[in-house]
């Protein structure tokens, strides 16, 4: 069998490409449908772009190579598409686009835009050995006990990282690209959920408060939320990205920094309060009684003076924490790292030195912030691909 372009991986990526490689298109996935992983995004309503995506928005050993992509096909161009389709969507914080009713009008937008370009999609399709004589690509495919081998002059890597193995993640795009020459940065999770060998937040497991998280150089201001295992919240998971085994991260507690001069005003109205009870107005009242064991909370808010209040409030905007480790590929959300941008084209995503071997979406060295990023990369390197391939 014979077919011009063979995309592997029906996911946000492979199903973009596919709406736009031209003709003779066939997309395969060893799921049962495609767009699993956009399917329960966003607790089921997709958060399909962000108002707010630019460059500086994602993170890679080449800061430059998202440009291209990301600045012909926006997160607008996404955007009109999605209301060509009639599918409602509202804006929640940070310039994030959810869908009003359900992540599967995305999928079958992708669906029909991939049905008008006449592309086939075979799912339930696992891929065997592949190889390249210099011209073209043959790829075996077993799909309902039969195994063929399809003969394509272009291939594109589209599937995915390691992240959510439940989700039929492996890692196959990271093989294919070793076995064609293309260096791999070493892949780890993002966007994940921080632990504690000790299980010290055990007891706050639920808490949630908003902060200020320090990874790396960079610094989030969301909520984080107390698990049983550790850290969690939109705050831990932007900086775990920043985050590597063996550093601390800060959190901020006080990310206003209005606290101080609120207890200083509280020192005079409710001086007779104990300092732990004018403390939880401001700061959950179970994080407060954790914190008793690390901080000099005792006393009432009359006896602290200017010094020992101006000093609980530098602790509470530096606590210090040294993560044992993340919640890894189970429940991360991305795959950091991935297939060197140094050996792909930024225009066409095609490799350098292979012509017909493309790579995209979660596979390449570009990962997006959370909140609809990381699908506006899959949307803009699909795009390219497909346009690229299509010779438009």
């Amino acid at each position: 069998m014979n077919v011009e372009t063979l995309i592997i991986g029906a996911g946000a990526a492979g199903m973009m490409c596919a709406a736009h490689a031209g003709p003779d298109v066939l997309i395969v996935d060893h799921a049962k449908a495609p767009g699993e992983k956009i399917r329960i995004s966003g607790g089921g309503r997709c958060n399909f772009t962000n108002l707010h995506t630019s460059p500086q928005n994602f993170i890679s050993q080449n800061k430059h190579f998202c440009k291209s992509a990301l600045g012909r096909y926006t997160q607008w161009d996404f955007i009109d598409l999605v209301d060509q389709y009639g599918i409602a969507w509202h804006e929640k914080t940070l310039g994030q686009l959810f869908c009003d009713t359900t992540a599967k009008d995305i999928i079958a937008m992708l669906r029909a835009e991939m049905d008008k370009a006449g592309a086939q999609l075979w799912l339930q399709t696992d891929v065997g050995e592949i190889s390249h004589d210099g011209t073209a690509f043959t790829v075996a495919l077993t799909r309902e006990g039969r195994t063929r081998s399809v003969k394509t002059r272009n291939l594109v890597v589209a599937c995915g990282g390691k992240s959510i193995p439940k989700m039929g993640a492996t890692g196959l795009g990271y093989q294919i690209a070793a076995q064609f020459g293309l260096p791999v940065i070493t892949p780890r999770p993002g966007l994940v959920p921080l632990t504690f060998s000790d299980e010290k937040f055990k007891p706050l497991a639920g808490v949630a408060a908003p902060a200020r998280v320090c990874a790396g150089n960079a610094n989030f201001d969301e909520a984080i939320l107390f698990t049983h295992r550790g850290l969690s919240g939109p705050a831990v998971l932007q900086a775990s990205s920043y985050w590597h085994e063996g550093e601390t991260i800060s959190v901020n507690l006080i990310p206003t920094g209005t606290l101080l001069s609120d207890l200083q005003g509280q020192r005079q109205s409710d001086g007779r309060k104990a300092l732990t009870t004018v403390l939880s107005q401001h700061l959950p009242a179970r994080l407060v009684e954790h914190l008793k064991d690390e901080l000099p909370l005792a006393g009432n808010i009359a006896d602290q003076s200017d010094a020992k209040l101006t000093a609980l409030c530098k602790s509470l905007s530096d606590w210090t924490l040294t993560p044992a480790g993340s919640e890894g590929y189970r429940t991360a959300e991305v795959t950091l790292g991935g297939v060197d941008t140094g050996a792909l084209s930024s225009k066409t995503m095609e490799a350098k030195h292979l012509t017909g071997l493309y790579v995209i979406g979660e596979c390449v060295d570009v990962t997006g912030w959370l909140g609809g990023y990381n699908f506006q990369w899959a949307w803009s390197s699909g795009w390219a691909a497909g346009r690229a391939i299509a010779g438009s």
